[in-house]
């Protein structure tokens, strides 16, 4: 995989093997002019997943980011890995990997663009402009095939991301997440105003829930930025961990990356702990995008089992935080049904593929066809299914997004 190539324009391509040889203010200025910017692309978070040897070779995530200049400008910049799995990702291409295997294809190492353990959808490819959002697009599907790899996958990413991939004859791939949406124009007062617009037994059954946790001598305190404290920090990974050791999985961050984060990144996050007594027993971690009044569900665990627990530290607490501070949007991460009786409804996310083989790329292009028209049906049937009271058709339904198009397939 060559370090540097000179495009058609004269622009310079480089491969970056260590995201703190990018300078960090540039990559945030090309962030900041995206139409669809979060906190997992900003330079500090990459760099922490890399520091800290969470997402590394050695872990499977070998990173060659992309980076396009005009002279010393960054133009444009991409977060680009070899991986050598498909752990990590949330957009599944493991059948992808057994039918090339099978047919005596090396199905890895492949280049991805993601942010690693982050199925957060917004912009990959950070661009000052359309032209170069096009040769960034171009220089991963080049930078795969002249290195002999398999493919090039674009996770989570945005409306222009999308609309650059389709233009090139990318593959594309729908998938559905949860998210709640404050309501518009007036926003919801607070958690009863919300809990009013859902359907009586949606509303009662949340009731109850909170109740049980409640009658357990639960409660919560919140604390945001700096307020996060180490011994604070030090819990929530003890929770982190626990959680996946009771999935016998491994965790993917190291208690370094959360120190990073403390440090690089305070304001991005908001931590709500559950306590009994003077004691703590459970945590979920929630980042914060405070411009774009969005907040979004990422981590939680628990030391001890309290009947409905977990609904109250991922959803309940941060929702409720959500419309105090007048927040437009909570992501509630990927999958789970389970989401829609609290408030969250199915949205789209897409996702981009390059196969180099032509027999399998046309295979999957017509997987991904039937895919895609399962999975519109399967949103129309959940949007039967809204808990919230019925509106009149000119209203807007809470809890849709303003900003994202109606479902479609591909």
């Amino acid at each position: 995989m060559a370090d540097e190539s000179v495009g058609s324009s004269g622009h310079v391509i480089r491969v970056i093997r260590d995201p703190a040889e990018l300078d960090a203010q540039a990559w945030d200025a090309l962030l900041a002019r995206q139409d669809a910017p979060t906190p997992f692309m900003r330079h500090a978070y990459l760099l922490a997943m890399h520091a800290s040897r969470s997402a590394v070779a050695d872990s499977g995530w070998d990173a060659c980011f992309l980076a396009l200049f005009d002279g010393d400008e960054l133009a444009a910049a991409m977060p680009v890995y070899a991986k050598s799995h498909s752990y990590g990702e949330y957009v599944f291409d493991w059948a992808w990997a057994d039918a090339h295997e099978r047919h005596g294809l090396a199905y890895y190492p492949k280049l991805l663009c993601a942010v690693p353990f982050t199925p957060v959808p917004g912009d990959r490819i950070l661009a000052r402009d359309a032209p170069c959002r096009a040769l960034m697009l171009r220089a991963l599907r080049d930078t795969a095939a002249n290195a002999g790899l398999s493919s090039a996958h674009l996770l989570f990413i945005s409306e222009a991301d999308e609309a650059a991939a389709r233009a090139q004859g990318w593959l594309i791939r729908d998938a559905v997440q949860f998210h709640w949406c404050n309501r518009q124009p007036v926003p919801y007062s607070d958690f009863a105003d919300f809990l009013a617009s859902l359907q009586r037994e949606k509303r009662k059954k949340i009731q109850q829930e909170r109740k049980k946790v409640s009658q357990a001598g639960v409660h919560f305190t919140s604390y945001g930025g700096t307020e996060i404290d180490d011994a604070l920090w030090s819990f929530f990974h003890r929770c982190y961990t626990l959680t996946y050791r009771a999935h016998r999985s491994t965790p993917y961050l190291t208690r370094d990356f959360f120190r990073r984060m403390a440090q690089t990144m305070p304001q991005a996050w908001r931590l709500f702990v559950a306590w009994r007594g003077e004691e703590p027993i459970a945590a979920s971690l929630v980042a914060i995008d405070e411009p774009g009044r969005v907040a979004y569900g990422r981590y939680w665990g628990c030391v001890e089992h309290v009947p409905c627990l977990h609904f109250e530290a991922c959803y309940y607490q941060p929702l409720q935080w959500c419309i105090e501070q007048g927040f437009a949007r909570f992501e509630g991460g990927a999958q789970g049904e389970h989401k829609m009786a609290r408030g969250l409804l199915p949205v789209r996310t897409a996702s981009a593929h390059w196969l180099a083989h032509p027999a399998f790329e046309r295979a999957i292009a017509d997987y991904l066809a039937r895919e895609g028209q399962g999975i519109e049906a399967y949103v129309d049937e959940l949007r039967e299914h809204s808990p919230f009271k019925a509106t009149p058709a000119t209203s807007k339904v809470p809890g849709t997004l303003p900003d994202t198009p109606a479902f479609t397939g591909p």
